[in-house]
């Protein structure tokens, strides 16, 4: 691997860091304004609408421009979020548009190893930039809830105003929001010293029409190709179950474990670590024709979800979360290589990523509005737990038993 890669890594990291630290200071800020519960899910559906509304839109843009500067662009619409939430602008409408500047992100940022690398070292390179995502949720998860804790931005406070000028920066969530913003600045800075690659797959028109009626036939190309398929449907029910399960985690962590915002958001970051650990084993041991074989894992993680319920020590909380997401890393990270490398194939990089993200937000978009829906109706959390871990069970079990007899998926 050579510089250009690791600036890319490096890009990555601090874009993804700020992403995850991001969401616990804007749910903070809710928090403060003395939002209903119920705000929070959709909170992250707000991120997610543009994910779904600009799919057929967002992978043509990244494949008609270099990609590291597709990458800058997205990062300065963060920022203008960033910025929006502390002018004031609705929680709610503001992170919306942080989630359009990691929209528009989102195909750049894996599109660009299959255009800048060979083949060869593209699990390799996937292995790499999940490793430093991953490391990115569990730093962004401890950031973010040190940030809006008040034993550690209480003193930054004191000294955060500059002598006669009112900065507008008055409580712990702003704080964060602040110093967010300076970390996608740090991100952005990469993002020119990423090396420019050939455009690949540009995209023969720019009219919308004709990006809906391609995007539609790469959306059935890739479900009618038997990896694409599969793969589909495993990323697509973890991501929504996995962006679900974060925020139970916190509502969990409060009632059970009876931690505040800012320890509940180190709590998730163990699920994270167990991802990382998951995806390590699956590298080892999963290859990607025989990819089927860990259907099953993801119905024990189903199954494991419900140990939630009766946990109330806090070692053991820690120990089900990494269990947790070393079941979800063992699947899914495979899952993701396997369709980036045929969607490159199939239709080009930028637009087999969107096709992939428009089904996992819409899936993340439906689960979540699931969630917000009991709470608002004060479903007992427990109660909320059981839906989603039964739920989780039996579509893999659904999906086993479609794919299960596909032992072998054929070459890649």
């Amino acid at each position: 691997m050579n510089r250009g890669f690791y600036i890319i890594l490096a890009a990555q990291f601090f874009s993804a860091l700020a992403d995850n630290a991001l969401l616990f200071a804007a749910i903070a800020l809710l928090q403060s304004l003395h939002a209903p519960n119920w705000h929070t899910p959709i909170l992250q559906e707000a991120f997610i609408f543009s994910y779904i509304m600009l799919a057929p839109f967002v992978g043509a843009f990244a494949d008609s421009l270099p990609k590291g500067r597709v990458m800058f662009i997205s990062n300065n619409v963060k920022i203008l979020g960033c910025l929006a939430m502390l002018f004031g602008l609705d929680p709610l409408l503001a992170y919306g548009l942080v989630g359009l500047g990691a929209a528009i992100y989102s195909p750049a940022k894996y599109g660009i190893l299959t255009e800048y690398l060979p083949p060869g070292k593209l699990v390799l390179a996937n292995s790499w930039m999940e490793g430093l995502t991953v490391l990115a949720i569990v730093l962004g998860a401890v950031v973010g809830g040190l940030l809006v804790s008040p034993a550690i931005a209480g003193p930054m406070l004191q000294w955060w105003d500059v002598p006669f000028i009112d900065t507008g920066i008055d409580t712990p969530p702003e704080l964060a929001i602040a110093i967010i913003t300076g970390i996608y600045l740090v991100a952005a800075a990469f993002n020119l010293y990423i090396p420019k690659v050939a455009i690949d797959h540009k995209p023969l028109s720019s009219n919308p029409v004709f990006l809906l009626t391609e995007f539609w036939h790469c959306f059935r190309l890739l479900w009618k190709d038997p990896l694409g398929q599969v793969s589909l449907a495993v990323t697509t029910l973890f991501w929504g179950v996995g962006a679900t399960l974060r925020l139970l985690l916190l509502a969990w962590a409060a009632l059970a474990l009876h931690f505040d915002i800012s320890a509940g958001a180190q709590l998730t970051a163990w699920f994270a670590i167990g991802i990382a650990l998951g995806a390590v084993l699956a590298a080892k041991f999963v290859k990607l024709e025989h990819s089927v074989k860990v259907l099953p894992v993801g119905i024990a993680m189903g199954l494991m979800v419900l140990l939630m319920i009766p946990i109330t020590n806090s070692t053991l909380a820690t120990l089900l979360l990494i269990a947790l997401g070393a079941m979800g890393g063992y699947f899914v990270v495979p899952m993701n290589a396997l369709l980036q490398h045929r969607g490159h194939l199939l239709m080009g990089s930028g637009s087999s990523i969107a096709v992939q993200n428009f089904n996992e937000n819409l899936s993340i978009f439906a689960m979540l509005g699931l969630y917000a829906g009991m709470q608002k109706l004060h479903l007992n959390l427990y109660i909320i737990i059981l839906v989603f871990g039964l739920l989780l069970a039996g579509i893999m079990s659904a999906l086993y038993r479609r794919h299960g007899h596909d032992q072998d998926m054929g070459q890649l």
